[in-house]
């Protein structure tokens, strides 16, 4: 059974124009489109059930865009969400109708800051506007601040922490958000603790939040300022002991107090893990948080690496403790906690009784790295 006549009739009409996106609202049984001079709608007027009369629409768009009725089943098979959609073949996914087929563009290597405009209006959606924001092109295009702004309204209505601080992570990327929105954003981390991942991610130097120095920082930065600039780990206790660095320290051990799940205690671990990762040792990351107190010492005792000792040799006895300290925390990631996990779907009190084993020594060492003893 063929469209309604004057269903076919619009809808021939309408792609024997120039079309940008389609988007068809189920509920209201409408077909939107976007155009070069702006949208258009077309109501459908269904002549059998309406799941039926909606498949024969995209077949219609199907065969006009993939030349074949069949076409989008079978260009289905082509890409993945992880992002295998031909770049030529973008702007034709756009123009079936179909949501799957938009969540393709939205995840191709090959979206543009124009692509991502007209995905954004068939499908305005937070997962969409993370993915698109997570391309460059997008966050340093037009549709930067547009995805950014969405971002921040959405906020609130988030209920995934993993999600909170993506979008955190995002909207702080340069020139998206202004400076008050930022303070705004900071301000309610104190309620929502997972927001201050996002910073501790995106802006490890940049945290709103002042820090004196730590009590040492003088004396570190005499010993190794000449080193720094060919020292990765010289920078990095530099880098620490500054006052950007102990307020990075406060705010990991603010939310390391008390994370609301699991994905919350993951995102910081790896979070720990990038800002150190200068100090990180060659090879495997380690699974246990004993080995990797053990390995810390090892590499302490041994001195076998040409920047550790040469850090270790600058400084007196006293300020090797701090050195350690960079060892252990560039060690920590998911996998120190990925066994506990893997047992229990815990969260709150239970769950961070569960990780104290891992939590206790990283704890120690953000101390020692402030200037307090343990």
């Amino acid at each position: 059974m063929d469209l309604s006549p004057e269903d076919a009739l619009r809808l021939n009409v309408l792609l024997a124009n120039p079309l940008e996106a389609v988007r068809i609202d189920e509920g209201t049984l409408t077909v939107h489109a976007l155009t070069p001079e702006g949208e258009t709608s077309i109501p459908l007027n269904p002549n059998c059930r309406e799941e039926q009369y909606l498949k024969r629409v995209r077949e219609l768009f199907s065969t006009h865009v993939l030349g074949s009725p069949g076409g989008y089943p079978v260009f289905l098979k082509r890409w993945t969400r992880m992002g295998q959609a031909r770049d030529d073949s973008l702007e034709k996914l756009l123009l079936l109708g179909e949501p799957e087929a938009v969540v393709a563009v939205v995840h191709a290597p090959g979206l543009t800051d124009e692509l991502a405009r007209r995905a954004w209006w068939a499908m305005p959606t937070s997962d969409n506007a993370r993915r698109m924001l997570s391309r460059k092109a997008v966050a340093e295009g037009r549709m930067g601040k547009v995805l950014a702004d969405f971002l921040l309204e959405f906020l609130p209505f988030e209920e995934s922490p993993q999600a909170m601080i993506e979008s955190v992570r995002l909207v702080l990327q340069p020139g998206l958000i202004s400076n008050e929105a930022r303070e705004k954003l900071w301000a309610r981390g104190r309620s929502k603790n997972s927001y201050y991942v996002g910073f501790l991610q995106a802006v490890p130097d940049e945290l709103p939040l002042e820090k004196p120095s730590h009590p040492a920082h003088e004396a570190l930065r005499e010993a190794l300022d000449d080193l720094a600039d060919a020292n990765p780990l010289a920078s990095l206790l530099l880098r620490v002991t500054s006052g950007a660095g102990q307020a990075w320290l406060a705010t990991a051990e603010t939310v390391m107090k008390k994370p609301s799940n699991q994905d919350v205690v993951v995102e910081l671990m790896e979070a720990i893990r990038d800002y150190f990762s200068p100090a990180a040792a060659e090879g495997e990351r380690l699974r246990s948080i004993e080995a990797v107190l053990a390995q810390a010492d090892a590499r302490m005792a041994e001195r076998t690496e040409a920047d550790l000792a040469a850090v270790l040799e600058r400084l007196p006895d006293e300020h090797h403790a701090l050195v350690r300290a960079l060892l252990v925390l560039s060690a920590a990631g998911e996998r120190l906690v990925a066994p506990i996990f893997a047992t229990t779907d815990a969260i709150g009190s239970v769950m961070r009784k569960k990780i104290a084993p891992v939590t206790g020594p990283l704890f120690e060492q953000i101390a020692l790295l402030q200037g307090r003893k343990t």
